[in-house]
Order: C-alpha cells, then structure tokens, then sequence
C-alpha cells in the first residue's frame, strides 16, 4: 500500500519575498519622505504669522494656520500679473523649443548628407558651455538690434532649440522603423510631410518630456529676465526675489514661503497633465 505524501510549501521563501517588498517599499517610502521635506517645510512655514517664525524653540507646525498669507501674498504684489508674464514666456520658448529640437533631431536621425556626424557633434559639444557664459555676449547683441525689454529673445532661443532635446529626438527617430519612411516616400510625401504627419504623431512620449523640461528651464530662469526685461514686464521668479520685503527692506519670509508654493503650482500642473503622453506607442502600429 503506497502513501501519498504532500510536497512541503516553500513558506520560507514566500516569507522572504515578503521581507524583500516590505523593505524595498520601507525604502522608497523613506527616500521619498527626504525628496518632499523640503516642500513640506516651504508650506509648513508659508502657514505660520511673522510672530511664529521667530518662536523658540522652534514650531513645527504652525498654530494657527495662518491661511491668509495666500491671500496676503497675492496682494503684497501684483502677483497674478507676474504669473501672467512668466506663463507667455514659458509656453512661447517651451513651445518653440520643442517644435524645433524635434525637426533637428529629425534631420540628424533620418536625413543623409556630407558632414552630418561633424554638425551633430558640434551640437553636442556646445552642452558643455554654460547658460550662464553666453547670457552676457547675448545680452549685447540683443541691446544692439533694439530686443531688449521685449519677448524677442526667448523666440529667438525657442527657434535656436536645445543640444539635450535635440539628441533625444535623434534617438528617438533612429529607432523607428525604415519602413515607416519608404512607405511614405512610395506615396510621394517629401521629408517635412513626413516629419509631421508620420514621426511626430509616434514621439509622443518625447514631446510629453520635452515640454515639461523646457517648461521648466523657461519658468526657472531668473537671469535672462532680470538683465532683459524691465520690472514691471519681469517674470514671478525675479519678482518673488525683491518683492517681498518691508519699508525697510527686511525679507517677509512667511509671505516669500506662500508666493513660492504658488510658484511651483504650475510646473506641477504641467507635469500632472503631460504625464499621460509617457506610454509609448507601437512604432510599427501605422504598418500594414
């Protein structure tokens, strides 16, 4: 008479794959507690009175909270006309900038010619030279022609595109299918058909990221305003600098913690709505 004899479970491992997630969700809970500390500090101190700020021992949380700041802040300045500016600039070079670095990209990653790989890497080599070294030299030429205290500029560097985003494209468009081109060459469509009409509509995703980066560069940017624009044309990111200070010049700082968390508000809102673009589509799904 045979028995039958049940195989043990492997509870030890399952156990193990237990621990593993628990301390790999441990983890990622921790680091992100330490990447959000600081905008959780720039709100916690936005909802305290200039009385709590100079507390101690220091209050971690503010009792009250102080939600007037918000309200305060906006009036402090013409806060809503700063946003105003910044938002133009933003969305005119973001814009632009994309359009641009993605045709660029386009022509190195599918174009042949004598001298391509010299001009893509003379692209490339112009990452290395800092915003900051050219800001002066552009400065002047921009004063010269009459472009100063006017939107001009950032066309004109929306128009001129980005190394990094520009190499992104051609390593995006090199790996889409060759068929996708000779498809539509067979059909008669030229390259800029092409470009628009088959290439673009599959860089979803990379045009997604290339907005939400260049957003951000154009929101962020604090010199080029500052030596360009006048102040009543300035962006948010110069004003919150100076515009937040009393008679005698000392920083509000509550009022600054309040305009900055507004501040970021809208590179938020970008990236939430962007976000979606981010799954990638079948390059091959227009074949048949």
């Amino acid at each position: 008479m045979s028995t039958v004899t049940s195989r043990p479970r492997p509870a030890n491992g399952r156990k193990r794959a237990i621990a593993r997630r628990s301390g790999l969700y441990a983890l990622l809970i921790g680091l992100a507690a330490i990447f959000t500390s600081p905008f959780l500090w720039l709100v916690i101190t936005s909802l305290k009175t200039e009385r709590s700020l100079g507390a101690f021992p220091v209050e971690w949380l503010p009792r009250p909270f102080a939600w007037e700041n918000y309200s305060t802040a906006l009036d402090y300045m013409p806060f809503l006309g700063y946003t105003q500016n910044s938002l133009v600039i933003a969305l005119i070079q973001s814009t632009l900038m994309t359009l641009s670095s993605a045709y660029v990209g386009f022509g190195f990653a599918r174009l042949r010619g004598r001298g391509k790989n010299l001009m893509f890497g003379i692209v490339m080599a112009t990452l290395m030279l800092p915003h900051v070294a050219t800001l002066i030299p552009s400065y002047l030429i921009f004063a010269k022609i009459g472009l100063v205290n006017t939107l001009w500029p950032w066309v004109m560097w929306g128009l001129a595109g980005s190394a990094f985003l520009i190499f992104m494209f051609r390593q995006f468009f090199a790996g889409l299918p060759l068929e996708l081109e000779e498809a539509a060459i067979i059909d008669g469509c030229g390259y800029f058909r092409i470009f628009f009409r088959i290439f673009l509509p599959q860089a979803k995703p990379m045009l997604a990221t290339s907005m939400i980066l260049s957003f951000s560069w154009a929101w962020s940017d604090f010199l080029s305003p500052l030596l360009l624009l006048s102040s009543d044309r300035t962006t948010l990111a110069v004003a919150l600098a100076t515009g937040y200070q009393t008679s005698q010049g000392a920083p509000i700082n509550n009022l600054i913690a309040a305009g900055s968390t507004m501040y970021v508000l809208p590179v938020i809102v970008v990236f939430v709505f962007l976000q979606r673009f981010y799954q990638s589509g079948s390059a091959t799904s227009g074949l048949k």
